[in-house]
């Protein structure tokens, strides 16, 4: 399979799907993870817990899987 068939558009940025459904599961994994060890007396708690788990799943999958796209500035010529 050609890297071009494996790379797809979501919301007007073209990914590849494996470092996609990484993070996702990575996300999802901690996100759940998180809301099963939170304390049970407390849905309140139950919530964050869950999201600092989303939050972690995020920061663990943006500095693991780097960006593939190469970005060139140009200056312009006026001052």
């Amino acid at each position: 399979m050609d890297k071009k068939d494996r790379m797809f558009e979501i919301w007007g940025d073209i990914v590849e799907i494996r470092p996609l459904i990484i993070s996702i599961f990575t996300s999802a994994i901690l996100t759940m993870g998180a809301y099963f060890l939170a304390p049970s007396n407390g849905r309140v708690k139950q919530l964050f817990f869950g999201l600092a788990g989303a939050v972690l799943g995020f920061v663990i999958s943006a500095h693991f899987i780097k960006p593939k796209r190469i970005v060139i500035t140009e200056r312009s010529k006026r001052g």
